[in-house]
């Protein structure tokens, strides 16, 4: 069982950055690829960014690439996500997601466990 809790969201000016975190429990989390995942008023949820346990697997959504940029700290059991030039639509709740047999990183549904999400909200 791996436990997830994000933060370090808030409200930023456009064109700001913000780092947000997501502490995981269970020994098991350096095995689990990690993703964020982002969900804004009236839309479905979407990826944003994943990485492989080693961290030798990046990948990004193309409306984030070059924006943010994901890590993760195994010992520390914890996952970042640098948001860099934030735009008004970066605005949505992000949440954390870990899997042990993730194929497809952008696919959502593969995830077995999720946090409950930290605000960011860009304003201008």
């Amino acid at each position: 069982q791996v436990q997830l809790v994000e933060s370090g969201g808030g409200l930023v000016q456009a064109g700001g950055s913000l780092r947000i975190s997501c502490a995981a429990s269970g020994r098991t989390f350096s095995t689990y690829v990690m993703g964020w995942f982002r969900q804004a008023p009236g839309k479905e949820r979407e990826f944003v960014a994943a990485i492989s346990w080693s961290g030798n697997r990046i990948y990004y959504a193309d409306s984030v690439k070059g924006r943010f940029t994901i890590s993760r700290d195994n010992a520390k059991l914890t996952v970042y996500l640098q948001m860099n030039s934030l735009k008004l639509e970066d605005t949505a709740v992000y949440y954390c997601a870990a899997g042990p047999s993730v194929l497809t990183p952008l696919r959502a549904y593969e995830y077995d466990y999720w946090g409950q999400g930290t605000q960011v909200t860009v304003s201008s």
